[in-house]
């Protein structure tokens, strides 16, 4: 089924889109003084996808990097912070869950206009199409093995044994996310109101489970933020940790499973599939191999995450209108993204109902 998300449409490069060049001398210069082993000449392209942060790959004769970066114009605040995402991956380097490795971060606006960094390029695959049509349904079980093992052994490390103790607010984690993405909903006036999400903004307060954990949570980790060696069903790389902070790993881990909820025309999402003929784990063996793999014996406030994250995402996407009518937003699909809102929005009203 072609989607406005499909891998035509958010695989490889374009030629760097107007309100997102750069002085390219300049970043070859940097790279000159900062980067071991760089020697250009430089070659800069933009990726499709990626719509928060501009990306770019960079090439040399020898050697190719990427380069992700603050988006250009008014920004809200806290957001698009790129320098945050250079620290997770440098702390996640010889770790269990594969990251790319950064070779440099410049914290200096003048030099591109924005702080920014750079990593190696990791070749592998990147599935835009959560029922990984492109691999024979006998193989597809073992690629959500992978994801459900990378995204459980991330929710076992210890964020002080990695350096990143400090790397947010310990405790209260649906209480404070639930503030974060009601205040960037609420200011984003440009974007406007909408009833469902003003439904959810009062309901989901009132209703947060008992209990607390944290650990190091990713935030956004779908198929499409994953690189997947070129032949076998195994994660070389995860990407875009924009949204990573401390918190709830049972938080982070339902909105990856939204994936079998959600329609593909939205994001990645199994929503309306056949499982069983597509050859893909349901969503419930799928949560209890989660639950097997870090040790519990169920998850049962599940349907409370599922609302919450459906919320969160509704509120990233009301994020996405607002850089759309601002024209600020950095990737080509913004506008259909920004078009998707206000089912999105319904979607997570259903969802908050469902847990009356």
């Amino acid at each position: 089924m072609a989607t406005p998300l499909d891998q035509a449409s958010n695989a490889g490069t374009t030629p760097v889109r107007e309100g997102h060049r750069f002085d390219e001398a300049a970043l070859a210069r940097w790279m000159a003084a900062e980067v071991e082993g760089f020697a250009g000449p430089l070659v800069v392209e933009q990726f499709k996808g990626g719509q928060s942060n501009p990306t770019y790959r960079l090439s040399t004769p020898k050697r190719r990097y990427v380069l992700r970066r603050k988006p250009p114009g008014p920004l809200l605040k806290g957001a698009h912070d790129v320098l945050r995402e250079a620290r997770v991956l440098r702390a996640l380097a010889g770790s269990h869950v594969p990251v790319a490795a950064v070779v440099g971060v410049c914290a200096d606006e003048a030099v591109i206009g924005s702080p920014f960094y750079v990593m190696d390029l990791v070749e592998g695959r990147i599935f835009w199409d959560a029922t990984f049509s492109d691999v024979p349904v006998m193989e597809r079980s073992a690629y959500f093995h992978a994801m459900n093992a990378t995204i459980a052994t991330l929710h076992q490390l210890d964020p002080a044994v990695i350096g990143l103790a400090d790397y947010g607010k310990p405790g209260n984690y649906f209480a404070r996310q639930i503030g974060r993405w009601t205040r960037q909903y609420l200011d984003d006036i440009d974007a406007g109101r909408d009833a469902d999400m003003d439904a959810l903004v009062a309901w989901l307060p009132a209703h947060i489970p008992e209990g607390d954990e944290t650990r190091l949570v990713h935030g956004d980790f779908r198929c499409d933020n994953l690189i997947f060696h070129p032949s076998e069903p195994r994660i070389v790389a995860v990407l875009d940790w924009e949204l990573s902070t401390l918190g709830h790993p049972l938080a982070d881990f339902a909105y990856h499973a939204l994936m079998y909820r959600m329609p593909p025309d939205i994001v990645a999402g199994l929503g309306g599939a056949d499982i069983a003929v597509l050859g893909i784990p349901d969503e419930q063996a799928y949560v209890a191999a989660y639950c097997a793999r870090t040790g519990r014996a169920g998850l049962p406030d599940y349907d409370f995450y599922v609302a919450f994250n459906f919320f969160r995402l509704a509120a990233i996407f009301h994020g996405i209108k607002g850089r759309v009518i601002r024209g600020t937003a950095a990737s080509a699909h913004a506008r259909e993204r920004a078009a998707s809102f206000p089912r999105l929005a319904r979607l997570a009203r259903a969802a908050m109902e469902a847990c009356q």
